[in-house]
């Protein structure tokens, strides 16, 4: 025997003009993580999916949106009275943030976003629900090295950002960090000209090189033979010197540095020095060689000027 056959299956009592886009009220009365199940009517439900509780793209569970018992209002998805099935949905009784995108959201706009995960190549930070963007690696500052992420912001955190790039397709901002402030290497183009020495402080030692923390929070690099010390010994981790710029390079926000040119330069000067002082007294010695045999050639020349003119006297008064 069977008591529900005493009344009508409640789907084929379900409104006939029941469509899709159509707006209906229910409570929650199962929970899942992958959606939430809606009563609407007596004995007919509707899944919300939990794709379908926010425009934002970040995996979520149900459970953060909804609990068993709240009254919803949701939007028919799909609707199969064959195989009594519906889906329903609730962030389309919100508008697609990324219809507006440009509007609201425009190249070169200032925001603030809340970071939502790390990669080795970047931030993906989150400006408002639905709206996602990415921060590069390369984007977060002008002068520190981040190698990742992690040694500059942490997740949850709120970061400001700026609009570089707006994918529509894609749903996805490119945006940026440093372009907050003016960049610094405009400035640095003007301090670390090559040939200048600096202070600095070698703050990580690689296979490569080491590299060296300047004045105003930039770093450069120098390799291994450009750390020998004038004692010959190599400089060390944490250690304090002074740096001659070599090689400055403002597009890919390089700076070359050595310590022991300094004192091979200082070398090399002294050197020249020398050679030339002895290049000046070389010519100096010769001069004075010179000078006696030029003083007989004058004597001489004198000499025989003066007895030709009384050769000439003795004719002219004999001649009288």
């Amino acid at each position: 025997m069977g008591l529900k056959q005493l009344t009508p299956h409640p789907w084929d009592a379900l409104d006939p003009n029941l469509k899709v886009g159509d707006h209906v009220k229910g409570k929650v009365v199962v929970m899942a993580d992958y959606g939430a199940f809606i009563e609407i009517a007596a004995g007919v439900e509707g899944l919300i999916h939990v794709s379908e509780m926010s425009w934002s793209q970040h995996l979520r569970s149900a459970q953060d949106f909804m609990k068993v018992g709240d009254e919803v209002e949701a939007v028919v998805l799909t609707l199969d009275r064959e195989e009594r099935k519906m889906s329903l949905g609730i962030k389309q009784l919100k508008q697609d943030p990324w219809e507006t995108i440009e509007d609201k959201y425009p190249v070169g706009s200032k925001h603030t976003a809340k970071v939502r995960n790390f990669t080795n190549f970047g931030v993906f930070v989150e400006i408002e629900e639905g709206v996602d963007g990415l921060i590069h690696i390369s984007d977060l500052s002008w002068t520190k090295k981040v190698k990742h992420p992690s040694e500059f912001t942490q997740i949850g955190a709120d970061i400001e950002v700026q609009v570089l790039e707006i994918d529509k397709e894609n749903r996805r901002l490119s945006l940026g960090h440093k372009q907050l402030e003016e960049n610094p290497w405009d400035v640095f183009e003007t301090v670390f000209t090559v040939g200048s020495v600096h202070e600095g402080t070698i703050i990580e030692m690689l296979d490569k090189g080491a590299v060296v923390a300047l004045p105003y929070g930039v770093e450069g690099f120098a390799t291994p033979k450009h750390l020998v010390k004038e004692d010959g010994s190599q400089a060390q981790l944490d250690e304090k010197l002074e740096f001659k710029v070599i090689e400055f390079n403002k597009d890919a926000k390089r700076i070359i540095l050595s310590h022991s040119r300094i004192f091979e330069d200082v070398a090399k000067a002294e050197e020249r020095a020398e050679k030339k002082a002895a290049s000046n007294a070389k010519k100096t010695s010769a001069k004075k060689e010179d000078a006696p045999m030029i003083q007989n050639q004058a004597a001489s020349t004198t000499l025989g000027d003066i007895d030709a003119l009384a050769a000439l006297k003795e004719q002219l008064e004999g001649k009288n």
